[in-house]
């Protein structure tokens, strides 16, 4: 099993003062769930948006926020507090926050700890758009670059005052992804290679109002995506309609349809290996209907016709030429897991399935967690029940050892297929 670059590693998180505080909560708990120990400073306007209490349970820890409370300095002085941490995080970073690191200015517990550390730094940004973009704070933030802080964000969108610019604070998977750049080796195993990735639903119009669905969160494909790109590949992610993030530093391609899917996986061809982790619907309606459907005399739908849509994996395995080198699919199954999921690799031209089963007693669909068998020509090798974010690094660590010509088949359990 993949250990997280996080297991162990000890975060001092600094909350500044601005309505991006409450993501902070967010933040924590993605941080503990990769093995991270969380000790929190909360600044003055920083509890102005989430409580001492509320990040204190979700730290399993006590929270610091006063300069001059003698108990805690007596405890756990700023200076010890400020070096007993891998990695300091501001979140947010406000342009009081940044000014006061750009001129060293030391008037509270936070900004006396970023002054007193040796610890490196990360800052995701918040402020309204003109605080931003004011001279001042760039230079401030230039300031704190050159001394060697990390930044990640802010993002460009909208905003509680109402407006819409950059100035956003990164979220909380975006800011994990920074942290575990800051403690991963540099080893990019990947580097060079590119990689399609199609990820969560597909939706098919019956009309402005309806449609054909499959119970896809995107979850799986997204971590899949991610856990490439930290790799080094150069990721493609043909995503349908998805409420997730979107993950940093991949190529996104947004679609509604599986016939929008398989165009822009057809354009983002040739490529390396493809990933088709999205649960492509499998009709759509023969005539899609311009106004809304309404209920027919005695209150029955009209019949709606439907056709097959593309089968993409099988279009791009049978691809001759332009068939990636490595191609992998996904089966979600409630019943014969093994015997559909062997059935759709000997028919789609794949390399390997990764087979789940979704039944709704697994709380797979829309879940965190995954249980997956990969099945190739010759074995069906079984992973352990564990977070979609795991499986993907999973998955990627076998995709590079497909590319090295190992086999990965020693190190799990293999099932007789």
């Amino acid at each position: 099993m993949t250990v997280s670059p996080l297991s162990g590693k000890r975060i001092l998180l600094l909350i500044g003062g601005g309505i991006a505080a409450y993501k902070c909560l967010d933040l924590i708990r993605r941080l503990r769930e990769r093995g991270a120990a969380v000790r929190a400073v909360l600044t003055r306007a920083g509890s102005e948006f989430v409580t001492p209490l509320s990040v204190s349970a979700l730290t399993e820890d006590k929270v610091y926020s006063d300069l001059f409370d003698l108990t805690d300095e007596a405890e756990m002085g700023h200076i010890q507090l400020s070096r007993d941490a891998d990695l300091l995080v501001l979140a947010p970073a406000t342009a009081d926050l940044i000014a006061k690191m750009a001129t060293g200015r030391a008037d509270d517990l936070a900004s006396t700890v970023l002054l007193a550390t040796d610890t490196p730094v990360l800052a995701a940004p918040a402020m309204n758009v003109r605080m931003w973009q004011h001279p001042a704070t760039q230079r401030n933030v230039n300031q704190i670059e050159r001394d060697g802080v990390t930044l990640v964000g802010p993002n460009e969108g909208s905003m509680a005052c109402n407006e819409y610019g950059m100035g956003r604070m990164a979220e909380p998977m975006e800011i994990v992804a920074a942290i575990e750049t800051a403690f991963s080796v540099p080893h990019r195993p990947l580097a060079g290679r590119r990689i399609v990735v199609t990820s969560g639903p597909t939706h098919e119009p019956i009309d402005p109002v309806r449609y054909i669905a499959n119970r896809s969160s995107g979850k799986q494909g997204h971590a899949v995506a991610r856990a490439a790109q930290m790799a080094g590949a150069d990721v493609t992610l043909i995503s349908g309609p998805v409420s997730i993030e979107d993950p940093p530093d991949v190529t996104m391609v947004r679609v509604e349809t599986a016939q929008d899917m398989l165009a822009a996986v057809e354009t983002a061809l040739p490529a390396d290996a493809l990933v088709m982790a999205a649960a492509v619907a499998d009709w759509r309606v023969v005539e899609r209907q311009e106004d809304k459907i309404k209920k027919a005399d005695g209150g029955v739908p009209h019949s709606i016709a439907l056709t097959e849509n593309p089968d993409i994996l099988a279009t791009v395995g049978h691809a001759g030429a332009r068939r990636p080198r490595l191609v992998i699919g996904f089966a979600a199954e409630t019943q014969n897991l093994l015997e559909n999921a062997g059935a759709k690799l000997r028919s789609k031209g794949a390399d390997w399935i990764v087979a789940n089963d979704v039944s709704p007693e697994g709380g797979v669909f829309g879940g965190d967690r995954n249980t997956v068998r990969i099945l190739h020509a010759n074995r069906v090798d079984s992973l352990p029940t564990q977070s979609k974010d795991a499986v993907a690094a999973h998955l990627v660590e076998r995709i590079d050892a497909f590319f090295n010509g190992i086999d990965t088949a020693a190190s799990l359990e293999s099932d007789p297929k």
